[in-house]
């Protein structure tokens, strides 16, 4: 049956799996294609709905006399959990909540029996499975638990147990919980209500010791002979690191030499994660519970967890000598690298292998090391050019601003009809809804282009603006904006790598004055010949665009498209593009911006390697994943799952990602929103003039003293914390990341549910990046509690957060201090920029310490206005008035600025509102914008 394909809103290329969320790139799209099954990653057209999962345990309606139950469990369901060596034993905690208490209670008075939970598992053999009663307990009372629903009666009960011993064969241990209510009601297993897998506890072996000899084949069998492997020291402790090399065949011209070779099959593992090409501009993952690798596309990086806890870590490296590796899978699971050779001379793939205890320090060492082996084969003459532009044009303090200003931009809330009077219009409504935003970038459409029924048969003409949308030029549309909003630090414009998606029009200024030639890109849905500017041109024809741009009030660019080099179909025109255009704009952007510059389309692997990993200049923002697609409804969860794993690489390139823009007033705005803060990278917003979320913007944001508004980033990238949780799953998204200095900075969780069914899970303090030893509380950005202060050791040191589908929340960690105020123990935390999702992030220093007077002394820096929350142990038993001296500047606040938080906390949180101060106060803006708070108790 053939069914004819229904185009899809905002999308050029390819089509959006509304299953799966995630955009299909079959070749020939624009002919009709047979509906296939899901494993050929056939396009489903948008009139097909995803299956819905399981339902709620808590289904919305019900008779009295039904009784239904929730189960959380830690360790995890549906997860695997790392059991660290020494351990004697693994804690079990189960929370049961029924909604129907009514039912227990009679059970209770007419028998002895009540509530119970087992734990099944098979911790004495892999084919043994035995029961484990767990014991009803009163230790978790004081647990915080997030999110439940408040209309319906919920009695909780907590059950508990100890599964002792180590597995004496090493394996993987699998658990699954079954419960009862009462005795007339029978067991139940947790996997028929949820769907949720069974968990696996994955027990670490003998200390890995990286300076034992173990050759490669002991974690890859039968690898092929012509393999040459080396052993290397690892950067991170513990770690074992081999570097391998095989040959690739030369091209003959014009095609592309390639050579496969066998890695082999992975020993002992369980499961594995993958980042794969999902097509040539982007990256996108996959996960599988099964000892044979299985991937659908190119891999760049694979990860598999091995049943004794070691993680062995694959990264393929490209852009030397014209060669890209990459990995492949055969039908016996085995690891394949895959080597594309664009020279004439034979040439060599290259790939990183790293074993440890967690995937974050294997992970860490192939990177370390990859930017080793990068930086042997960087030539000499561009290293010294980036060096002197980097001393004379890039001020690394400048481009905070760029990284942290709010930023809109054009695409999809004004479109590609775009013109310079819809600028200033929706520039002109956002101001007048108090929206200042720091940077705009003009998207697509603004160049002069030759005429074409697509997009991608019309071709670059010239460097001006088009005289239709722009009659006045590019610099009088410039200047107009700074003029009416003096608050746009910086203007970006549009463009692709090679001019525009039809490249360069033959006939025009530009292909008058730079040599052009035609070059032909692979078959699909980009596929063709086009004109080019010659790369023996293009660093001259960079150098001029960029000096026109600037002379025209543009201080940026988005440069997009630039997996169109990777495109070229021909080895010829490969091995003297790529690099070539590479280097010549980011030359020119260091040149005449000063890097402030946005990479997209850019996840190619030579571009990942060659100007993405080395640190010789500031971090580029670069597009993480693939696009926003505000119209499709099954692309949202999946867009903020991909970016959250596509992360675990692009953390260790010299880059902030960019994980695209987003729409403010969108059923899915929120989710979107609270991904962004989270990401560590830049929030552009994209919404359509007057539709806007205000309240929603100002949490992602804050105003500065200067009246600038900035985005609250942490200082470390977001990132998924458990690569090898599928997207099926049936778990929560954890996204975690970091602001501040070791041991007294705030380690962050964004909780999100990318399923079809409701899902709880605990969340346990260890879970939190950078939290160390000592005491921390956590706090839940939705509903303003707070836990008590708990500590890593602690096994209740957690908190249980149930998430609706759609649902999400951003849990932060904050560090807790103790000291003596006369005679007095208080617990003291900073907690930063009250009702922001990330408002650690706006504090950029403190101080706290008890003065000989005995009075406890805070300051605190932040960089931007708001409302500062101090948690205070003791704050019910402290007079406001009689206790506290708030100072800012060295002036007294007045009292009203000054109060006991009603939305955050028990009684336990101190306001601060130096927004409403500095405005009532009359204070100025410094050179910096920071304000300092000094808060003094007694």
């Amino acid at each position: 049956m053939v069914i004819k394909r229904t185009k899809q809103k905002g999308i050029s290329f390819g089509y959006c799996d509304t299953h799966s969320g995630q955009r299909i790139y079959p070749a020939g799209a624009e002919q009709p294609l047979l509906v296939q099954s899901a494993t050929t990653m056939a396009d489903i057209l948008p009139d097909q709905q995803p299956p819905e999962q399981k339902p709620s345990l808590y289904p919305s309606s019900s008779s009295s006399e039904e009784m239904y139950a929730k189960v959380t469990c830690i360790p995890a369901l549906g997860q695997a959990t790392q059991i660290l060596r020494h351990t004697g034993s693994v804690r079990f905690s189960v929370l049961l909540e029924t909604t129907n208490p009514s039912m227990i209670e009679d059970e209770l008075r007419s028998s002895d029996e009540g509530p119970a939970v087992c734990l099944w598992h098979n911790h004495h053999g892999i084919y043994t499975w035995s029961e484990l009663p767990l014991s009803m307990s009163k230790d978790y009372k004081d647990v915080l638990l997030l999110n439940r629903g408040t209309g319906r009666r919920v009695t909780r009960y907590w059950f508990t147990a100890e599964l002792p011993g180590r597995p004496q064969n090493g394996h993987v241990v699998s658990f699954t919980i079954k419960f009862k209510m009462a005795s007339s009601h029978g067991w139940k297993w947790v996997k028929d209500s949820t769907g949720v897998d069974d968990g696996q506890l994955h027990y670490h072996g003998d200390k890995l010791a990286a300076s034992a000899e173990r050759p490669l084949h002991d974690f890859f069998d039968n690898p092929s002979p012509d393999l040459e492997v080396t052993r290397v020291q690892a950067q991170t402790n513990d770690t074992l690191l081999y570097s391998l090399t095989c040959p690739v065949s030369a091209a003959k011209d014009p095609d592309s030499g390639y050579q496969h070779h066998r890695l082999g099959k992975i020993r002992n593992s369980g499961q594995w994660f993958a980042l794969v090409r999902l097509w040539s501009p982007w990256l996108a993952p996959r996960q599988g519970r099964t000892d044979r690798l299985v991937l659908d596309k190119d891999g760049v990086l694979l990860s598999f967890l091995r049943s004794d806890g070691l993680h062995v870590v694959c990264l393929a490296i490209s852009g030397l000598e014209d060669v890209v590796s990459t990995f492949i899978s055969d039908g016996h699971g085995d690891v394949i690298i895959k080597g594309r050779n664009d020279r004439t001379e034979p040439g060599k793939a290259r790939v990183l292998v790293a074993v440890a205890d967690s995937f974050e320090l294997a992970n860490a060492a192939v990177f370390y090391e990859a930017r080793n082996v990068v930086g042997k084969y960087a030539v000499p003459d561009n290293n010294h050019e980036t060096a002197k532009l980097m001393d004379d044009k890039v001020k690394p303090q400048w481009l905070e601003e760029w990284y942290d200003g709010l930023t809109y931009c054009t695409w999809n809330g004004l479109g590609q009809t775009l013109t310079a009077e819809k600028i200033y219009n929706a520039l002109d409504a956002l101001s007048s809804e108090n929206i200042n935003i720091t940077n705009l970038i003009i998207d697509d459409n603004w160049q002069s282009l030759s005429d074409g029924e697509t997009q991608f048969t019309r071709g670059w003409t010239d460097f001006e603006a088009n005289k239709e949308g722009f009659p006045n030029g590019m610099k009088a549309t410039t200047t107009e904006i700074r003029k009416r909003h003096p608050n746009v630090n910086h203007i970006a414009v549009w463009h692709a790598i090679l001019g525009y998606w039809g490249g360069v029009s033959p006939h025009g200024p530009i292909a008058k004055n730079y040599k052009t030639i035609q070059v032909e890109k692979e078959p699909g849905v980009a596929g063709g010949t086009f004109a080019v500017v010659a790369a023996s041109d293009a660093k001259r024809m960079y150098d001029d665009f960029y000096r026109f741009l600037s002379a025209s009030g543009v201080d940026s660019v988005k440069t997009d498209a630039q997996f169109f080099l990777d495109l070229l179909a021909h080895a010829p025109d490969r091995r003297e593009m790529i690099r070539t255009y590479q280097d010549a704009w980011t030359i020119a952007h260091l040149r005449h911006f000063s890097s402030r510059a946005i990479s997209c389309m850019s996840q190619t692997p030579q571009i990942l390697f060659h100007s993405q990993l080395p640190t010789n200049k500031p971090r580029l923002l670069v597009r993480n994943s693939d696009d926003f697609f505000p119209e499709i409804e099954a692309s949202h969860a999946w867009h903020i799952f991909c970016n959250a794993h596509n992360s675990l690489f692009t953390q260790h390139l010299n880059v902030l990602p960019d994980w695209d823009m987003f729409q403010t007033n969108h059923p899915w705005a929120a989710f979107h929103a609270a991904a962004r803060c989270v990401s560590g990278g830049p929030i552009y917003f994209t919404d359509e003039p007057g539709k806007h979320d205000f309240k929603l913007i100002n949490q992602m944001t804050a105003q500065t003293t200067s009246g600038k508004t900035v985005i609250l980033r942490p200082s470390v990238v977001g990132r998924a914390m458990d690569c090898y949780n599928g997207y099926d799953s049936a778990t929560l998204l954890k996204v975690g990341t970091f602001h501040g200095s070791a041991q007294s900075g705030t380690g962050i969780l964004g909780m999100f549910n990318v399923g079809s069914m409701t899902s709880s899970e605990f969340v346990h303090l260890q879970d939190f990046p950078g939290t160390e030893q000592g005491r921390y509380i956590i706090l839940s950005f939705l509903s303003g509690q707070l836990s008590p202060p708990v500590e890593r050791k602690q096994t209740k040191a957690m908190v249980g957060i149930e998430l609706e589908k759609r649902g999400w929340d951003i849990l932060s960690a904050f560090a807790v201090r103790s000291f003596e105020i006369k005679g007095s123990q208080v617990d003291v935390a900073l907690l930063g920029l009250l009702g922001k999702m990330t408002g650690c992030a706006a504090m950029t220093a403190h101080e706290l310490h008890v003065e000989s007077n005995g009075r406890l002394r805070m300051w605190v820096q932040s960089k931007a206005l708001g409302v500062l929350g101090i948690y205070i142990s003791d704050l019910k038993k402290r007079s406001i008035e009689k206790n506290f001296l708030v100072l800012i500047l060295g002036k007294v606040i007045p009292m009203g600025c000054v109060k006991v938080s009603e939305e955050v906390g028990e009684g336990d949180v101190l306001e601060v509102d130096v927004g409403r101060a500095w405005k009532e106060m009359g204070l100025e803006s410094g050179w910096n914008n920071e304000v300092g708070v000094e808060v003094f108790v007694s």
